[in-house]
């Protein structure tokens, strides 16, 4: 009588602990939902204003930003952001420089706002009771809004060009090779990444490619055993407190029992990649954790099976 009494004891209070849990997720989610809806508002209020000023590139600008698609908001936001921060606002008459100056804000704290609550819901989901009784439901994994965000609303938003190459390096039983870093600004948001880097001075991508494997992996390839580029990437990110507008072209290698050597690792590099692993296609579907590109794990089976055929293909 006393254990079938603490079963039940036990029952309960672990079914408690899930509840609390599932409930916890359910308001996260609700919490993000609304941080986007805020975000989006303040973005469609900032182009409201920008089209008051009545400059034609400006305003072509704003309505491409307000017509974009999710996946490409950022570029087009960003887009937008360059442009009224090359906008000389002596020009501008005080009270719609002050509107401006204050859209400008709102949207710079929406999007923190945002941020934050997607970086505490993929804290919530990645847990492995969430994973393991699949709490998170239907709900679609939330993802950040990256766009550039100025020191004041003032001043000029500076994008710092950035060509890369990178390489989605698989083995034969077609897992890709990615590495796990962090913004130093924000430790706690990690996310998956492919091999690759910035180019160098004098640099063509394939030699950026072969180098970069060179000093993440430790291996040696020849240039002929790069295919591609395959894809390419634009993209805006932060690192270290520099906002960066990414170009990113991808090769693709196969290899067999590479053992990974990190010895040729930057000083960036060491202090940012905090690990790596391989992964499968099936394993990229079901993660939870941040990858780029966004894409990879419904292109990477393509990879392992068709031939490519010349065509760079954009992805996010």
């Amino acid at each position: 009588m006393t254990a079938a009494l603490v079963v039940v004891l036990v029952t309960l209070l672990l079914s408690a602990w899930i509840l609390a849990i599932a409930n916890r997720l359910d308001r996260l989610h609700v919490r993000t939902d609304a941080a986007w809806a805020a975000l989006d508002a303040a973005l469609a209020r900032r182009a409201v204003v920008t089209r008051a000023l009545l400059d034609p590139a400006l305003s072509s600008a704003a309505s491409r930003a307000e017509s974009a698609s999710r996946a490409e908001r950022e570029l087009a936001e960003n887009e937008l952001s360059g442009l009224l921060g090359a906008l000389d606002r002596t020009s501008v008459a005080p009270a719609l420089a002050f509107e401006l100056a204050d859209a400008e804000e709102r949207v710079v704290l929406a999007r923190r706002v945002h941020n934050d609550a997607v970086r505490d819901t993929l804290v919530q989901r990645r847990r492995r009771i969430v994973r393991w009784l699949r709490l998170s439901g239907t709900a679609p994994q939330p993802s950040y809004f990256e766009i550039a965000e100025p020191a004041a609303p003032s001043e000029a938003v500076m994008l710092t060009p950035r060509p890369s190459a990178r390489v989605v390096l698989t083995d034969s039983s077609g897992r890709v090779l990615l590495f796990q870093g962090f913004d130093p600004a924000r430790p706690q948001e990690l996310f998956w990444f492919t091999v690759g880097g910035g180019v160098e001075d004098g640099e063509e991508l394939r030699d950026t490619a072969l180098r970069e494997a060179f000093e993440e992996t430790g291996l040696k390839l020849a240039p002929d055993a790069l295919v591609g580029p395959i894809w390419r990437r634009r993209a805006v990110f932060s690192f270290d407190g520099e906002t960066f507008d990414a170009e990113e072209w991808f090769f693709h290698a196969q290899v067999d029992g590479l053992d990974v050597d990190t010895s040729g690792f930057n000083d960036v590099e060491e202090h940012s990649i905090s690990g790596y692993r391989w992964w499968s296609a099936e394993e990229l579907r079901s993660t939870e954790d941040t990858v780029y590109p966004v894409q990879l794990a419904e292109l990477l089976p393509a990879l392992m099976t068709d031939d490519w055929d010349g065509e760079i293909r954009t992805v996010r």
